[in-house]
């Protein structure tokens, strides 16, 4: 049996573009909308409902250190309520590295930090419709996120981490663009077969 697939243009309604709204917050917006924040991660998540409140408050410790960060930015995307948000920071080799990012970084992508243009993308928070439908537009909403992140801070790479054993982000990553770093081409100290590498492009 053939499935075709749907036709966004067939669809009747507003542009897909006019969806959400992306804007940025300051650093004491994000303290301010923590709590908000928070449950935005317990409910794009998804899993286990009894395992949501410690995923939210570790989530919530996460940011908490990210936040202080040099270059710390954080977009958000709201209609009536947040739908959506995705932050990120300029990878500095001289200051405190995110996750242990040197031990999986090839050579190339180091010079990159060196010179301050590559920046890690921790989270992109999206409702789990955006990761199966239309991942491949531009106007998808974690596009939107991640493209605005990268251009607004002049970066020619996002780099981000993502566990072996979640096979669901992964897939989503790669459908909105992003790009494996071979294994063979990383650094790798502490255990690099732990996280895979993936980069993306403005």
């Amino acid at each position: 049996m053939t499935v075709k697939a749907p036709d966004w243009r067939r669809e009747r309604g507003p542009s897909p573009w006019d969806g959400e709204r992306v804007r940025p917050l300051t650093r004491c917006q994000v303290v301010d909308r923590l709590q908000e924040l928070g449950d935005l991660y317990a409910e794009t998540s998804g899993g286990d409902p009894w395992a949501w409140n410690q995923a939210r408050a570790a989530f919530l410790r996460r940011l908490a250190v990210d936040v202080r960060r040099p270059g710390f930015a954080m977009l958000i995307a709201e209609n009536t309520v947040l739908t959506g948000c995705a932050y990120g920071f300029p990878v500095c080799v001289d200051g405190p590295w995110w996750e242990g990012l040197d031990g999986y970084l090839p050579v190339n992508l180091l010079r990159l930090a060196v010179s301050g243009r590559l920046f890690a993308i921790p989270e992109i928070l999206v409702q789990p419709s955006v990761r199966m439908r239309y991942q491949s537009r531009d106007w998808n909403l974690a596009r939107r996120l991640q493209r605005r992140l990268l251009t607004d801070h002049g970066a020619a790479l996002g780099v981000t981490l993502v566990h072996r054993t979640d096979v669901e982000t992964f897939e989503a990553l790669r459908s909105w663009g992003w790009r494996c770093v071979a294994d063979d081409d990383s650094r790798g100290t502490l255990q690099p077969a732990l996280r895979r590498v993936l980069v993306l492009g403005p």
